[in-house]
């Protein structure tokens, strides 16, 4: 067991020592003469987090905006993502306070409202580390420097005799707390940004708290009941809506609305038709009730009448066949295309080709998306729980027709994201609905059948790759083509990057594909398939991409390495060069595929690769670099797993992970995340899926959304590389290589190859069927 695993297991001792906070929390401004790292302001909706202030979206950096220091001792420190479970509050302010030399035990968490001085508010990609880690540190090496400066002059030394350690600054003897020096020297120093890059920062060998065993701050308040969450949010006067959802999620039109049998529920008090100017929820209609139990009945007792868009008859059968027709054409943009590929490929000593498929997936969020929306004074409040704040502000000013600068969302939890709530349209009827009875406030719930129907799923998506092999077997040329429904282009066009000669793509349907791998002359083409952005509205769902492009890439090498007689760990580790594009660049993919090797040699070491094992069952390994080749998270998984050949069922018994992610900031969320990734990655293998049948999903509720069940949660064993490289993300590479790690054990325990997620019972006889035939 690695010292980083013995640390996110150890029982945290810790807790007695937080403070006993309120519901809305400390504000740190608020006990007077504070150091000021934060502007508070008194709170508008009793039960959401606590706001301070406002960060600068642009222009000069003031690291006391991110943190406070109170004359008592106490440090706040002032998150701008979105908390659902993964305890990235407690990971950021570990990188702000393990700098700042703070009491971790005097630490508290501010989650904060919008403003466009936080700048771009988001949680998603694993970006939250990665993003925050350079200036969170920078903003905690300034605090300290002010508070050894200032210790300094109250203690009569000069400022380098002396030390900062623990919320503590000494010189010998002598020495002062940080609440101290704020109480008697009240200082104000600011820094510009050139002089925040230049302040010295501790080596990696003096953190004294990140990658160690601390206090999860939000964990308290969650196990008391303490902890607000969007659903649980409450206003005087408001009233409870649910929508009566259109056929198609586009082009759908009221037609007529009958509401007389909805009138005989109690409580009933009217409906709305929604017009939206942003063109979010067309042909949407709200209902409006005193509770939601009553808003539910009256939605159900509802009639209205439609003229469909013209997606509600498309199937997924039609979304997959457009698909392979659109990667039959001409078009999408090119990733990679190394001169003289074709020629490569053609002149090969022989081709294989293979598609591979992944069907519907949906969020199904533990918390059902909701929003509670309501004018006070000029100003629409929108309280919910939401990923990308920055990104739907705009898109909710423009539905009520009112300037930016009149719409802020309140902070609250999130009972589950994984991608859905980086999407705002379960916001936009809340508003509109308010809108519609003068500003009254207006919460709004869908229920889960509700969110399936129109959930922002993963799209499904096809795979085709053709790769030429020299006399030897190994992969001397490749064209990969992928297509699929593009979320960044449907919701936020703007953030999508750039192809060769110039052509924008969403990266975030590609990742995974652009590889580390040498496989000479190498194409890589990304197709956005129109029809599935016409049918519903693509979303991203944990891994996106990187859900589907390692299952397809890695079930593919290990087709290659077979064809060829090539061992599969072999055959990767040969490809694993590090030259050129592939040698990696600083600051976040230092060694390159090198690093890639490293964890793909270390699980197989874990998982005795190669031993014997009894008759129908195998290991299957996969390994690929977690999200973005902007961000690698190095990550190899084995799964053990036994085919039943009389049922088709397969057993996942037990998954290896080790992943590369550089300074792993909190260990004990690091290991939590990672193990729930690998299990949606192992549900999404076996188990979970849907069809698009008629223009929305055929599966509204768990009676037939079938996602893995507590008895198939097989034994794991998963280890962080150690080292002191920027840290990366981990909300969602252990996803990865679940799926193509158990496709490929599939095959090695039974000699059926299987191309299409998920992979059930059924599929797996069909192909024992076909291999007995054959």
């Amino acid at each position: 067991m690695s010292r980083l695993e013995r640390i996110a297991r150890q029982s945290d001792k810790a807790y007695a020592a937080r403070h006993d906070l309120s519901r809305r929390g400390f504000l740190m401004t608020s006990l007077g003469a504070g150091l000021a790292f934060g502007f508070a302001r008194s709170a508008e909706a009793a039960q959401h987090f606590p706001s301070a202030g406002t960060l600068p979206g642009g222009g000069a950096f003031e690291p006391n905006i991110w943190c406070a220091i109170a004359p008592d001792g106490s440090v706040n420190v002032n998150i701008i993502r979105a908390e659902m479970g993964q305890h990235i509050g407690t990971a950021l302010a570990r990188i702000i306070a393990d700098e700042m030399e703070a009491d971790w035990s005097q630490v508290g968490i501010t989650y904060v409202d919008t403003d466009p001085k936080w700048g771009l508010m988001v949680t998603g990609g694993s970006w939250s580390v990665w993003m925050t880690w350079d200036v969170f540190r920078q903003a905690g090496a300034a605090a300290r420097t002010v508070m050894v400066d200032e210790g300094a002059k109250i203690l009569g030394v000069p400022a380098d005799q002396c030390t900062a350690r623990n919320g503590v600054v000494s010189a010998g003897a002598k020495s002062i707390s940080y609440g101290d020096i704020v109480a008697r020297a009240k200082p104000t120093r600011s820094f510009s940004p050139d002089e925040m890059a230049k302040l010295p920062l501790k080596p990696a060998g003096e953190r004294r708290l990140i990658g160690q065993a601390t206090t999860a701050l939000d964990i308290p308040d969650k196990t008391t009941g303490r902890a607000v969450y969007g659903i649980d949010a409450r206003l005087p006067n408001m009233l409870y809506g649910r929508p009566k959802l259109p056929p198609t999620r586009y082009g759908s039109k009221v037609q007529s609305v009958d509401d007389s049998e909805a009138r005989k529920v109690a409580g009933y008090e009217r409906y709305i038709v929604l017009e939206d100017p942003s063109g979010t929820v067309p042909g949407w209609v709200v209902v409006l009730a005193t509770s939601y139990p009553a808003a539910i009945r009256a939605t159900d007792a509802l009639k209205v009448t439609w003229v469909a868009g013209d997606t509600a008859h498309v199937s997924e059968d039609d979304i997959i066949a457009h698909g392979r027709d659109l990667i039959g054409k001409p078009g999408g943009t090119r990733i990679f295309d190394d001169p003289g590929n074709a020629q490569a490929v053609a002149s090969a000593h022989r081709t294989i080709e293979r598609e591979y498929i992944t069907t519907s997936v949906a969020h199904y969020a533990l918390e059902p998306v909701n929003a509670l929306a309501r004018l006070d004074g000029d100003v629409w409040e929108i309280h919910c729980g939401h990923q990308w704040q920055s990104l739907w502000l705009p898109v909710m000013a423009k539905a009520l027709q009112v300037p930016d600068g009149k719409v802020v969302m309140r902070t609250y939890m999130l009972g589950g994201g994984f991608g859905r709530r980086l999407g705002g349209d379960y916001a936009i009827p809340a508003a509109l609905a308010s809108k519609e009875i003068g500003g009254r406030p207006v919460k709004l719930v869908l229920t889960r059948s509700d969110d399936m129907q129109f959930d922002t799923i993963r799209s499904p998506s096809l795979q085709s790759i053709k790769a030429g092999l020299d006399e030897h077997g190994a992969i001397s040329a490749m064209q990969y083509h992928v297509t699929a429904g593009w979320p960044t282009q449907v919701m936020a066009p703007a953030f999508m990057a750039k192809g060769l000669d110039n052509q924008p793509y969403d990266q975030f349907a590609l990742s995974g594909a652009d590889h580390w791998y040498e496989t000479g002359p190498t194409l890589v083409r990304a197709i956005s398939n129109d029809l599935a952005n016409r049918t519903f509205c693509p979303g991203w769902l944990r891994s996106v991409s990187a859900g589907w492009t390692p299952w397809a890439l890695e079930c593919f090498v290990d087709e290659a390495a077979h064809e060829s007689g090539h061992d599969p760990l072999d055959y990767r580790l040969s490809m694993l060069t590090a030259q050129g594009r592939n040698a990696g660049k600083a600051p976040s993919s230092i060694g390159g595929a090198t690093r890639q090797a490293a964890v793909l040699k270390r699980v197989a070491e874990m998982a005795g690769w190669g031993r014997q094992l009894p008759p129908d069952t195998a290991l299957g390994l996969a390994t690929t670099f977690g999200q973005e080749r902007e961000m690698p998270t190095w990550t190899a998984g084995v799964a053990q797993v036994h085919v039943d050949r009389k049922t088709g069922v397969v057993t996942c018994q037990k998954l290896w992970l080790v992943l590369d992610a550089g300074t792993i900031v909190h260990p004990d969320g690091a290991l939590a995340q990672t193990q729930g990734a690998a299990l949606w990655g192992l549900s999404m293998a076996l188990f979970e899926g849907t069809r698009v049948e008629q223009g929305r999903l055929a599966a509204h509720n768990l009676d037939n959304y079938t996602p893995l069940r507590i008895a198939d949660v097989p034994d794991m064993d998963i280890v962080f590389m150690e080292n002191t490289e920027k840290p990366s993300g981990l909300g969602e590479p252990g996803v990865t290589v679940i799926a193509p790690a158990i496709g490929n054990a599939i095959f090695r325990a039974v000699g059926v190859r299987l191309r299409t997620l998920p992979m059930r019972p059924d599929d797996v006889l069909a192909a024992l069927r076909d291999q007995t035939r054959s």
